[in-house]
């Protein structure tokens, strides 16, 4: 079953925003960086969804760049997927446009890819498997 895992939001600083949250009296889990994407973040969790606060590691990152061109706001939006493999399969033989080909290993140890904006309606779309 798909389901919405998470919204990614583009922050300048993960320390700050993430009180913001708390203050609503989200939980929030412990930092956590991810190296192959030069972030780091925090997730709070809400219901049976997260948001992923997302603070650059590195002025070449994804995340800054974004930063640097729209400000901070929602990057993504993040659905959870029960066999990966299988839809970037089909969606491939579809002729649909991934930002990379490969499958990664990403926050909390999950597989993930992205699908460009350009395949879906202007949203950049992680798919997630646990």
């Amino acid at each position: 079953m798909f389901k919405i895992d998470h919204l990614g939001i583009a922050v300048k600083s993960v320390a700050a925003a993430k009180g913001f949250y708390e203050k609503l009296g989200l939980p929030v889990s412990a930092e956590e960086s991810v190296a192959a994407e030069k972030v780091k973040l925090v997730m709070a969790t809400v219901g049976e969804s997260r948001l992923e606060l997302l603070e650059p590691t590195s002025e070449d990152s994804t995340i800054a760049k974004f930063l640097s061109k729209r400000g901070e706001g929602l990057h993504h939006v993040a659905l959870k997927v029960p066999d990966l493999a299988a839809v970037v399969d089909r969606l491939k033989k579809d002729g649909v446009r991934l930002v990379s080909d490969e499958i990664k290993i990403g926050a909390g140890g999950h597989r993930y890819v992205f699908v460009h904006p350009s395949s879906s309606g202007g949203v950049l779309l992680e798919l997630v498997e646990e």
